[in-house]
């Protein structure tokens, strides 16, 4: 019998109902959610991630000061970590998940991994090893201004060159993962592709993800970022470029990118929308096709609309393997 302690983690694409249902879960196993989100660990940048907070919200900490916000009575970590003009890498996200998994095993509660970030989760799940290396601001600096001097696709072509393996996992439209791969390849002196080796589980871990049909999906992205536009993004949008400029590192993310465009006036605002959502899908297929290669993962159809006293899929396989702990 796997005698770890256990874990619950609810992928699954963007606008896919991750969050809600980590919430119901949560309230039926007195769990508590880890948010394993790229985007939502930026300060500020609440609209445009979806972030699952209300503006000016209060954060709070647990026993052993680690910051959560309370979200529909359920805390949830990892929001709000760093500021947009600042990196996080993986390595930092296990760091910090592992410390808060940790306090809250030592408060008899079920840790949920709940987020669209697949190698956050595979951090955590296969427990990843990421060597640091020698990465000084000046290597850094140096990336950065060829980003900016260069675009993109130079950084890329320069990954590739030295990490071919690299083209089989990286995101080469997220300037913040090439950049990070690259830095740690140079200074390591090896291929990032060769540095995530996997350690011995520390978790017993349920891995639910969450499936949607894609006439669905698309019309959910859609229906989102016109809420998000009707809720203030632009103004957020503006606020942020004030503050950080467009080529902080977090600017460069969906929606984001887009709409400094628009500010510039390389884009009008129709055209900075519909790429917003183009590129809102186009990282939902690439989310599932992620996950999609994990084969421990139970795939489900999360239906919030079940009748009464009647548990859902997600519930059920979850009570069965939370059944040995005495929390159900």
């Amino acid at each position: 019998m796997n005698k770890l302690p256990k874990i619950i983690v609810i992928c699954g694409p963007t606008a896919s109902g991750k969050t809600d249902l980590a919430i119901s879960l949560a309230k039926k196993f007195h769990g508590e959610v880890i948010c394993a989100d790229s985007r939502t660990v930026y300060k500020g940048m609440d609209i445009g991630t979806a972030k699952p907070i209300r503006k000016g919200q209060k954060q709070h900490k647990d026993r052993y000061g680690f910051p959560y916000y309370t979200v529909k009575g359920i805390p949830h970590y990892t929001l709000d970590i760093v500021p947009p003009n600042k990196t996080y890498s993986v390595a930092e996200f296990k760091e910090l998940s592992l410390a808060v998994i940790h306090s809250m095993l030592k408060r008899n509660k079920v840790p949920f991994i709940v987020g669209g970030t697949g190698l956050y989760i595979k951090a955590l799940v296969d427990n990843l090893d990421f060597p640091q290396g020698n990465i000084t601001s000046t290597t850094r600096k140096r990336l950065e201004k060829e980003l900016r001097a260069h675009g993109l696709p130079f950084l890329v072509k320069k990954l590739f060159t030295l990490d071919p393996a690299a083209r089989n996992f990286i995101d080469t439209k997220n300037p913040r993962r090439v950049l990070r791969a690259l830095e740690v390849t140079i200074a390591t002196k090896t291929p990032f592709s060769q540095q995530r080796a996997v350690g011995a589980p520390l978790f017993n871990t349920l891995q639910l993800g969450i499936t949607v049909d894609k006439k669905t999906l698309k019309k959910r992205i859609s229906l989102r970022i016109d809420k998000m536009l009707r809720s203030g993004f632009l103004d957020e949008v503006k606020k942020l470029k004030k503050i950080y400029g467009c080529s902080s590192p977090a600017m460069s993310g969906i929606g984001y990118r887009q709409m400094c465009r628009f500010y510039a006036k390389e884009l009008s605002f129709e055209e900075a929308t519909e790429n917003f959502k183009k590129g809102d899908l186009h990282y939902a297929k690439r989310q599932m096709t992620w996950f999609k290669k994990d084969k421990r993962i139970k795939w489900i159809t999360n239906n919030p609309r079940l009748p009464a006293g009647k548990a859902s899929k997600a519930e059920v396989v979850a009570k069965k393997f939370l059944k040995t702990t005495g929390r159900v």
